[in-house]
C-alpha cells in the first residue's frame, strides 16, 4: 500500500497548483521555484498515469482527474491535520484564524483581552491577510473574511452588513462644498470608494485627486494624522471614533456591498477552541 502512494510533497504541489491555477502561484505559496513545481506535477502525473492539468497558454485548468482527485487530497490534509492535533493535544486549546491585517487589528486586536477573560484556554495563532484570499489558509479552522459573498467551499455564514463613510481627524476643516478638494485616501480594490459615496450624496464630482493603499491601515492612519480624510466603516474605524482620534463630519452613511463573513472548515467543529471562538465572534460582531 505504501508504494502505490505518491510521496507527501508531490501532493502538496498538487493542492497549491489546483489552488492558484497556476504553477508560478504554487510557486510562491510553497517557496519552490516554478520549474520545481513543474518537475513536481509531472512526476505526480506519471505515478497516477494520467494529466491532472490542462495546461494552456495563458492558465491552467483541471482535468477531469484532476477535479476527481482534488478533493481527496485536501480531504487526506485536514484529516492529517486533525490527527496530529489529536496527537499531541492542540485540538483542545489551539484555533488558527484567517482574517485581513485591518480587522485583526482595528477590531480583534482590541477585544482580544475580553476574549481571553472568557476562554483562558483557547490559543489563537492569527494569520493576517492583505487581499481577499481565494481560499482558507491550510490549517485555519476560523476565517473572517470581508469580501463579496465567497465561494461555498467551506460553511459560509454572514456575520455583519456595513455603511462606508469620511473619517477625519477632529480639528481637519471640511465641508461638503470643499470635500473633492481635500486630500482623499482610500483601500484600492473595492466597490465601496469615494465615487460611490459621492453619487449616493448627489455630488457632482469631476476628477478628485485620491491616494490609494493596499490597506485601511495606511488610509486611518493619514487621516489620524490631518492629512486628509478617508473612507472607514465601524468595523475598523469604531473604536477609533469612540477614542476621539478620527470623527465622521457627515452624516450620510452608504451600504456597502462588501461584508464580514465567517468560514469554518471542516475541522472547526472537532475544536472546542474553534467553535468557542466563532460562538464569540458572531456574538461580539453581531
Amino acid at each position: 500500500m505504501q508504494n502505490s502512494l505518491p510521496p507527501l510533497g508531490w501532493l502538496r504541489t498538487f493542492e497549491a497548483a489546483a489552488r492558484n491555477l497556476s504553477f508560478t502561484g504554487a510557486a510562491r505559496d510553497l517557496n519552490m521555484t516554478q520549474s520545481a513545481v513543474s518537475q513536481q506535477i509531472k512526476s505526480l502525473e506519471g505515478h497516477l498515469g494520467q494529466p491532472l492539468f490542462l495546461r494552456r497558454p495563458k492558465a491552467l485548468e483541471l482535468t477531469e482527474a484532476g477535479i476527481t482527485y482534488l478533493p481527496v487530497v485536501r480531504e487526506a490534509f485536514r484529516t492529517l491535520v486533525r490527527g496530529t492535533q489529536a496527537v499531541t493535544g492542540a485540538q483542545q486549546n489551539a484555533v488558527q484564524v484567517q482574517c485581513n491585517i485591518s480587522f485583526a487589528v482595528n477590531w480583534l486586536a482590541p477585544r482580544l483581552p475580553a476574549f481571553q477573560a472568557e476562554h483562558p484556554d483557547v490559543h489563537l495563532n492569527i494569520f493576517t491577510e492583505l487581499w481577499e484570499p481565494r481560499e482558507m489558509a491550510e490549517g485555519a479552522s476560523v476565517e473572517i473574511r470581508f469580501s463579496l459573498r465567497p465561494a461555498d467551499t467551506v460553511r459560509t455564514e454572514l456575520l455583519r452588513q456595513e455603511y462606508y463613510y469620511p473619517v477625519c481627524a477632529p480639528s481637519f476643516p471640511v465641508t461638503l462644498d470643499t470635500l473633492q478638494q481635500q486630500p482623499l485616501f482610500d483601500c484600492s480594490n473595492l466597490l465601496s470608494n469615494w465615487a460611490s459615496w459621492a453619487e449616493e450624496q448627489g455630488l457632482n464630482w469631476e476628477k478628485p485627486t485620491i491616494t490609494y493603499a493596499t490597506t485601511y491601515l495606511v488610509c486611518l492612519s493619514a487621516a489620524m494624522a490631518g492629512g486628509g480624510l478617508c473612507l472607514a466603516h465601524d468595523a475598523i474605524a469604531g473604536h477609533l471614533i469612540e477614542q476621539g482620534l478620527l470623527v465622521a463630519p457627515f452624516d450620510h452613511r452608504a451600504p456597502m456591498p462588501e461584508a464580514y463573513y465567517l468560514l469554518l472548515s471542516p475541522q472547526a467543529e472537532d475544536n472546542p477552541g474553534a467553535v468557542a471562538f466563532a460562538n464569540w465572534i458572531r456574538r461580539e460582531i453581531g
